[in-house]
């Protein structure tokens, strides 16, 4: 069984100080907060409109913290599979390394000019697999 993680709000990346102070007033204080808070498309809408932020930081927010329940993944590389078009972990779920490692490779070296700052191969595959476990786990308690 693959259990999710759950990181301070303040570690989600691209949220700047007044962004998190505001977040935390509404007493999200961690990932999970945020992705209870913002469960569907309509408390997203309604935490929008809470916060006076446009809805499209809200949805970028929850993505991320939705993507770093994957262990490996994690708050260090949910902004990287996100900016490679990858939003969820059931999406990460079929994909295969095969696909993502050279997508993620090719934006590591647009973004930072670096192509050793890229996960490798293995550790691509172990976000796949984590994924796939985490997408049967949950089917499994809901009883699907």
């Amino acid at each position: 069984m693959i259990h999710s993680r759950n990181y301070p709000i303040a570690q989600l990346p691209g949220l700047s100080e007044p962004q998190i102070k505001q977040l935390t007033t509404f007493g999200i204080l961690t990932t999970f907060d945020l992705l209870r808070q913002g469960n569907s498309v309509a408390q997203r809408q309604q935490l929008s409109a809470r916060l006076s932020t446009n809805i499209k930081h809200i949805n970028k927010w929850t993505a991320l913290a939705n993507l770093a329940r994957i262990p490996g993944v994690g708050c260090q590389h949910c902004g990287l599979l996100l900016h490679a078009g990858v939003s969820t972990p059931q999406q990460l779920a079929t994909m295969s390394v095969q696909q993502l490692h050279p997508q993620l490779l090719r934006l590591q070296v647009q973004l930072f000019n670096r192509a050793d700052l890229a996960p490798d191969r293995a550790q691509v595959a172990g976000w796949i697999q984590q994924a796939q476990k985490m997408m049967t786990d949950e089917r499994r308690k809901q009883g699907v």
